[in-house]
């Protein structure tokens, strides 16, 4: 996968359905050949620490939502150290 994004992070794209949908668990659908949306929030270990699935437009995380939280997770985990 090469990234034209300049992004700074990992991103998927290209994936088949059912196969790469049934390893993370995502929702897919037969008739249009397609996943759901499916959004993670990965720790520094690349383990997840947070993860939405949605089959239609309602459930869907924005960039603010998932910013907002990311800090929120950040700010647990430092006050339990």
């Amino acid at each position: 996968m090469i990234d034209k994004t300049g992004a700074k992070f990992p991103i998927g794209y290209g994936l088949k359905v059912p196969e790469d949908a049934n390893k993370v668990g995502a929702y897919w659908e037969e008739r249009r050949g397609i996943i759901h949306a499916t959004n993670f929030t990965l720790g520094p270990d690349r383990k997840v620490l947070q993860a939405c699935f949605a089959t239609g437009p309602i459930g869907r995380i924005t960039a603010l939502d998932a910013l907002s939280s990311i800090r929120g997770t950040k700010k647990r985990m430092a006050q339990t150290g």
